[in-house]
């Protein structure tokens, strides 16, 4: 039985550049730094409610992501307006300005610095 989603994983070419861009610029909370493998790399576990986004090197992942609207997370916000204005300010790519979805609530979406999209969402209210 499938139990829910434990984790989301985001491998980089360099994690620790990739980790400090959603510790400084997104605004989430490091939680641990790790050694993983055999080849010294390095993992960092960013703890959100109910799953944990781990960032880590990863020797086969290179450059940009080709496809970046293939996968994406959502990192639910309280108030969009707010959360849209801070990352603007602080100079992260928008690819879509906050929108609408009829019974969900308002989305934006941005990229992070290794091409990946990631969306802040404010749920309606029930």
């Amino acid at each position: 039985m499938i139990r829910g989603v434990e984790a989301i994983l985001l491998s980089s070419e360099d994690g620790q550049k990739l980790a400090d861009f959603y510790r400084e610029k997104v605004g989430l909370k490091l939680g641990q730094e790790m050694e993983i493998g055999e080849n010294d790399e390095k993992g960092f576990e960013f703890e959100l409610s109910g799953v944990n986004l781990y960032i880590m090197d990863h020797s086969e992942v290179k450059g940009k992501s080709h496809d970046p609207s293939r996968v994406m997370f959502n990192l639910e916000v309280d108030d969009i307006e707010k959360e849209v204005k801070r990352l603007d300010k602080e100079g992260v790519k928008k690819i879509q300005d906050i929108y609408h979805i009829e019974g969900y609530g308002l989305i934006a979406t941005y990229e992070d610095i290794d091409g990946n999209y990631f969306q802040f969402v404010q749920i309606k209210a029930s």
